[in-house]
């Protein structure tokens, strides 16, 4: 069970990083929202294997390091997704057990395909605007914003000191034809759909870009507010808005009750292609303030509000061919070529068809007619194929025995559904994958370390393993296309700085299967030194609490192979940093699990978790009686609030840094 979720962690993260920060999206919304599910449930019915890394315990994926952070002054959270009236009727059950009473009323919005962004007015003027990020830092994309012309740079009539408003901003149907017409003209790669260019054009370095792509945007939400009106709902709030300037979207309806709700769904359904620009659901929410107040929010989302997400779209095309892709760990799947087919809102010509087994339960075979859904207009999935259209001609597939990488065998372990290639590094795919994992800002951070370059250094034969990367000079780069004096010395610059990451980062970066960044951590803190991981024994490692037999043991298998022994050699000879900081601080916090909230200065959320982490707390995200220790900085929202009436200890940023220093003691004063 283990295994299982771990792999379903290392998928949803991958597809995190292609969708948040690549903007290269390559499974459904559809398929990511299973994924996910699954998840949830394995951990609901595990909760010893939950762990504070796992997907299902942040908001959302780190942002993208092209531009500078923004703290949120409230956490922007994501939506919990229904997909059937039965899902709606058990949420509107949930609320009403907490209200002991059905909502006064609900507004339902549509749910635009775009990209989230927080706008901070100051004295009326536009003074910030970012990304939703991670929910707690986001991207500041002021500059960009300011272009858009919807968006209003001063507002309307007597504003507010402070006002923080949420919105959607996304391409218009008829400007991402305009745009994919112009790429087009001038010999350049197509955009996938609306909300990938959207996404695209909101993160160009120069904002007469930005300006150039036409884009728009809904605004739907207010954040922190200073002065201004007394509101008791949010459909006030909205007319509020509208008021001041903003553009919100005329569609939004207020509703008294769930059956007006269902019956704005199946309009809204009906009418998603007609609006000009994509939706892919709508968004029902409690209407009265207090009642939100009361309902509250889970770590992830408001227990108020909840998205319905409408049922992907379909069309049939054939199955030309199925081939395989390789990833890091070997793992081998399938996916389907297709005779290109419009759905969704976007040609289509390829779709996973996730493992083996799966290929077999369908029973697609090579040459059906088969039925494609777009779910979320991202990639598609193949439904199954149209057996009475067959004519015989049809091909069943079967997995290759070995990898048309390397040659090398490919097996399924037994016990789980995935194939692996066991070439090893010996696989060009494998190590394109794990180069570009080790170089990733979660292992080793090497800036300018992309597929682009890896493909090339590959190519030239300068690198065969990830100890490689050290030995480069700049002699191997100079005078290669696109690579000038300055690109290669900040690539060594990059190189030279990965050389004393810590210890638990290169534990990361070396790709040990079911270790992600909490349990390379625990390693680091417990052995404080490869050579001793590699000589510990599998029970020494199965004893560290939070790790158990199953990392144990991949651990262990993974220490004890000729070849890890060997890559770390040739990473020592490079100079890598090899040993943890065995200072006695790697225990100071050790049994306390702290609650982050609110801006702290000096601090990002994520340096202040690492820190904590390091000396070997815990990071939680929600106030409960088993909460060591608030930390709060400015703006701390209802977390504070929470610590305080359970009698919690409650710190600031001077008081983090004497935790940090002194440890527990501090919270006795």
């Amino acid at each position: 069970m283990g295994s299982e979720i771990e792999d379903l962690r290392e998928q949803i993260r991958y597809h995190d990083y292609r969708y948040y920060v690549l903007d290269e999206p390559e499974i459904s919304d559809f398929e990511y929202d299973e994924l996910m599910r699954r998840l949830r449930k394995l951990e609901a019915e595990h909760p010893e294997l939950v762990t504070p890394d796992s997907p299902t315990q942040r908001v959302g994926p780190p942002i993208s390091d092209q531009f500078a952070p923004v703290r949120h002054r409230e956490p922007m959270f994501s939506l919990d997704n229904i997909e059937s009236f039965e899902e709606l009727d058990a949420w509107e059950a949930r609320v009403v057990r907490t209200l002991e009473a059905p909502p006064d009323s609900y507004v339902c919005e549509l749910k635009i395909d775009g990209l989230a962004v927080s706008l901070v007015y100051e004295q009326g003027s536009l003074a910030v605007a970012a990304t939703r990020g991670d929910g707690t830092v986001g991207e500041d994309i002021t500059a960009n914003v300011r272009a858009i012309n919807p968006i209003p740079l001063r507002l309307l009539g007597d504003a507010p000191a402070v006002l923080e408003v949420r919105g959607e901003v996304y391409m218009p149907d008829a400007a991402f034809e305009e745009l994919n017409r112009r790429q087009s003209e001038a010999g350049d790669q197509l955009f996938v759909n609306p909300r990938n260019a959207a996404a695209g054009s909101l993160r160009q370095k120069d904002p007469a870009v930005t300006a150039s792509r036409k884009l728009s945007a809904w605004m739907y939400q207010l954040g922190t507010v200073q002065g201004g009106p007394v509101l008791e709902t949010h459909w006030e709030a909205l007319e509020w808005l509208r008021s001041l300037g903003f553009p919100v979207n005329p569609a939004s309806e207020r509703v008294q009750d769930l059956g007006e709700v269902k019956a704005y769904l199946q309009t809204a359904e009906d009418a998603r292609h007609a609006k000009g620009y994509a939706t892919d659901g709508v968004v029902i929410k409690v209407n009265r303030f207090e009642q939100q107040q009361a309902l509250g929010f889970t770590a992830r989302a408001p227990r108020w509000a909840i998205a319905y997400k409408f049922p992907p779209e379909e069309q049939v095309t054939r199955l030309l061919d199925i081939r395989i892709g390789v990833g890091r760990t070997g793992r081998v799947t399938p996916y389907a070529m297709l005779e290109p087919v419009f759905v969704g809102g976007a040609m289509v010509s390829r779709a996973t068809l996730h493992n083996e087994d799966e290929v077999h339960r369908k029973d697609v075979r090579i040459g059906d007619e088969v039925i494609v859904r777009r779910a979320g207009e991202v990639i598609p999935e193949v439904i199954g194929p149209i057996v009475s259209r067959r004519d015989g001609s049809e091909r069943v597939w079967t997995m290759p025995a070995t990898c048309p990488f390397c040659g090398s065998r490919i097996v399924k372990p037994e016990g789980e559904k995935v194939a692996r290639c066991t070439g090893g590094l010996t696989c060009p795919s494998r190590l394109r994958e794990w180069l570009f994992h080790f170089a990733s800002r979660s292992a080793l951070d090497i800036e300018g370390l992309g597929y682009k370059t890896i493909d090339l250094l590959i190519e030239k034969g300068l690198i065969r393993d990830p100890a490689d990367i050290f030995f480069l000079e700049p002699g191997d780069l100079e005078g290669l296309e696109g690579w000038g004096e300055v690109s290669v010395a900040n690539l060594m610059t990059a190189i030279a700085e990965a050389k004393h990451r810590p210890l638990s980062k290169l534990l990361i970066g070396l790709g040990i299967r079911h270790v992600g960044g909490t349990v390379a951590r625990m390693l680091a803190r417990r052995f404080c030194s490869i050579d001793a991981l590699l000589a510990a024994s599998e029970e020494e490692i199965a004893a560290i609490e939070g790790v158990g037999p199953i990392i144990a043991q991949s651990v262990h298998a993974w220490a004890q192979s000729p070849e890890t022994v060997a890559l770390i050699e040739k990473l020592r000879a490079a100079g890598l940093q090899l040993t943890e900081d065995a200072s006695g601080e790697e225990d100071l916090l050790a049994g306390l699990r702290v609650v982050l909230t609110g801006r702290l200065e000096g601090w990002s959320r994520e340096e202040a978790k690492e820190a904590i982490e390091a000396r070997g707390g815990t990071v939680v995200g929600s106030v409960s009686k088993s909460t060591s220790v608030v930390v709060a900085g400015d703006s701390p929202g209802s977390k504070l609030a929470r610590a305080q009436s359970l009698g919690i200890p409650v710190i600031d940023a001077e008081g983090f840094e004497r935790l940090l220093a002194r440890g527990p003691a501090v919270l006795e004063g």
